[in-house]
């Protein structure tokens, strides 16, 4: 009786362990917010939900969402070019518009004449596109050996059975009116029933949460409708307390978020989906330096673009793309399949290990800007309370073996000392440089207060 007990107990912990491996090795996803919202750059959804916009208006953008230049394969060809592991693209945001192909109609708001309430909410029938635009994508993928991610918004403004609609008023109250909530949860729940066997996504990622709880969502049964004939999908963390991982959203997190595996959402300027009066793009350096970040905490980077309402993706987000595909397949050893660096202390910087950690990987921010003579300019780094000693030291990308002196070491103490090391700048990567550490055996590292032991 107790052996099945514990064997009950255990064999969870195993297969989300499986579940989730492909997840923890990928360490780079690219989101992708594409809806109506492109056509007049408006921001997706929340405007006409905070009244920026009248909701005709923005709806009206329904007409100019036209896909024209939509290419499927050269977005899944440029994501496998970044060095991304999985894609998470919009299926439907807050707005109702479904972007695959849905057969469930949803109750229109009162006085509608934006969209015919005949059929669904979807790009193939309120939409010049008139075509499902999330499956080609995800059969792009596939071929590229990327996962598939379908991002779905729990919640539906456009909706006549849900509650919420703009900011500061709502159709009812959960109480007044149950069944009317559960025409709209049959709706949802039905949404993701198509999208289950329809696209058969890798990976969920649920947004909206925020507006009602796990019970009124009925996450048990979401879960049990996907993990029924897709067993190994994972889902976000934004579905409570059956998600498989945390998404903490554009800001990094100092701390470890509470699952153990996690990713950081981030934009690549300062909007989701398409925005031309958005110039403010984060520079590749400090997109790089993020990254770093997030995988010297074990996590992931989930990098956003919005592509424009005729399919285009904006030049300045094929740039970063074919940057990050310069950088991530120089320095590929240090990223895929490694896990979390050094702890806080040991060096001054992001770093990862490789799983048997007898490599370590440090990431040195190269000098940014001109400088006149890099011939022998040096940067010194260094690393406190390493108990074995590096066999080799190279600067990842080149042929050069890198010299290192310990400082500080006493004969008499067991305490190590401080693991000098000098970087040639003329051999710097332009961005970020790594320098691959390998020991004899896994890592040791001294955790004390210095001293005699």
């Amino acid at each position: 009786m107790k052996f099945s007990l514990i064997l009950s107990i255990l064999l969870p912990t195993i297969s989300f362990s499986q579940q989730t491996a492909w997840f923890a090795d990928a360490k780079l996803g690219i989101f992708i917010h594409w809806g109506m919202y492109a056509t007049d750059g408006t921001s997706e959804s929340w405007a006409f939900h905070n009244r920026t916009v009248p909701y005709p208006k923005y709806m009206s953008q329904m007409k100019g969402f036209t896909a024209q230049n939509y290419n499927p394969t050269a977005w899944a060809q440029l994501i496998k070019e970044s060095g991304a592991k999985y894609c998470v693209i919009t299926t439907k945001h807050h707005d109702g518009l479904a972007l695959y192909d849905t057969k469930l109609k949803t109750a229109a708001p009162q006085k509608n004449t934006l969209w015919s309430s005949k059929y669904p909410l979807s790009t193939i029938h309120q939409t010049p596109i008139k075509k499902d635009v999330v499956a080609p994508l995800f059969q792009a993928l596939e071929k590229e050996g990327i996962k598939k991610g379908a991002y779905y918004s729990l919640l539906d403004w456009s909706s006549n059975d849900y509650p919420g609609f703009y900011k500061d008023s709502s159709r009812y109250q959960l109480e007044n009116d149950p069944a009317r909530w559960q025409n709209f949860l049959t709706f949802m729940h039905g949404q993701i029933a198509e999208i289950n066997t329809q696209l058969q996504p890798d990976l969920y990622w649920f947004d909206g949460d925020w507006e009602h709880s796990e019970t009124e969502w009925q996450a048990a049964k979401i879960d049990s409708i996907i993990h029924h004939t897709n067993p190994n999908a994972i889902l976000n963390g934004r579905l409570k307390s059956f998600g498989d991982y945390d998404t903490p959203e554009q800001n990094m997190p100092i701390l470890h978020p509470d699952r153990s595996n996690w990713e950081l959402c981030l934009t690549t300027n300062d909007n989701w989906g398409y925005r031309p009066s958005d110039t403010h793009f984060k520079s590749h350096f400090e997109l790089l330096s993020i990254f770093t970040e997030c995988i010297g905490m074990g996590g992931n980077l989930l990098l956003d673009i919005g592509p424009k309402a005729d399919g285009t993706i904006p030049d300045e987000q094929i740039a970063i793309l074919k940057e990050f595909g310069r950088w991530t397949h120089k320095h590929a050893a240090a990223i895929y399949g490694s896990i979390a660096g050094l702890p806080a202390g040991h060096y001054h910087g992001n770093s990862t290990l490789s799983k048997d950690s007898t490599t370590l990987y440090l990431f040195v921010p190269s000098p940014q800007g001109a400088i006149l003579d890099k011939s022998n300019l040096m940067i010194p780094i260094y690393i406190k309370g390493l108990k074995n000693k590096p066999t080799s030291i190279t600067l990842m990308g080149s042929e050069i073996q890198i010299e290192s002196h310990e400082v500080g070491k006493i004969s008499w103490s067991s305490v190590p000392g401080t693991l000098f090391i000098e970087v040639p700048v003329s051999a710097m990567d332009p961005m970020i440089s790594v320098i691959e550490i390998k020991f004899k055996e896994p890592i040791q590292l001294y955790r004390g207060k210095g001293g005699f032991h």
